[in-house]
């Protein structure tokens, strides 16, 4: 069977692959990023795509955190911007997070009805390379996206695990994901820092959000699956007589 992998970018490019292929979601400045950081601490996710979709959602949950940014900038109720470094920090892991961004949230909801679909970031790239060798033959990652751009981080990131399944067998779907590919390989994650995402963050006195990333890299041996409007921490289920183990691939080097 000839396995494939597309790179592809925006909220908009969901409806093109969402019945025929796997999807993963990439926002690593930021939502993606505060997405696994927070469930890997074991906090429940809620990402929302509009400001009325977190107000209905809050209502519903008993003393809910609201996480988030529209074009860079904390709504009004929320408690916190859409920063992971924050996040790590804080010990109210009870508390489920509700979270909304500008285009993050927006690509993982939008993908709600997709055969199957994950969040990953540069914390768990190798992980989840790993499980879709095991487990999918058409992959598509999607990178957020950021005012009319295909951001650096998100290429880098969407790259890293599109090379390890090239190492397995998959083939590029077409030319562009190729050249993305080529692009960003054996690229150090610090070749993030002076695109417009990495700039941003400075400007706006952020600088730990870009340091949290930059000091987080393939940290986290978990994969994480947009599932009942919850992304939650994936476990494999008991196998049947008609299933596979999953074998866990050893860690590539970026």
């Amino acid at each position: 069977m000839r396995k494939t992998v597309v790179i592809d970018c925006f909220p908009e490019s969901v409806k093109t692959y969402r019945n025929s292929h796997v999807i993963v979601a990439v926002d690593v400045i930021r939502a993606t990023t505060t997405v696994v950081t927070g469930v890997a601490r074991g906090r429940r996710c809620f990402p929302v795509p509009t400001i009325e979709a977190a107000d209905l959602l809050a209502a519903q949950l008993t003393n809910p955190l609201l996480v988030g940014e529209l074009d860079g900038l904390k709504p009004s109720r929320f408690e916190m911007n859409n920063s992971p470094a924050e996040l790590e920090s804080r010990t109210d892991i009870h508390r489920p997070m509700i979270l909304l961004s500008t285009s993050g949230t927006r690509l993982i909801c939008g993908a709600r009805e997709a055969q199957a679909m994950y969040v990953a970031c540069l914390r768990n790239y190798s992980s989840q390379a790993a499980h879709l060798v095991a487990h999918y033959s058409t992959v598509a990652l999607i990178g957020a996206g950021t005012k009319g751009e295909f951001r650096e981080e998100d290429q880098l990131c969407c790259a890293w695990i599109a090379e390890r399944l090239l190492r397995a067998g998959f083939e590029p779907q077409d030319t562009r994901t190729a050249a993305i590919i080529e692009r960003w390989s054996g690229v150090p994650a610090d070749a993030i820092i002076d695109g417009a995402s990495a700039q941003y963050l400075r400007r706006s006195d952020q600088c730990k959000d870009l340091e949290f990333i930059l000091t987080h890299i393939d940290d986290l041996d978990e994969v994480y699956r947009f599932e009942g409007d919850q992304v939650r921490k994936h476990v494999e289920k008991p196998m049947d007589q008609h299933r596979r183990p999953f074998q866990s691939e050893d860690k590539l080097t970026a």
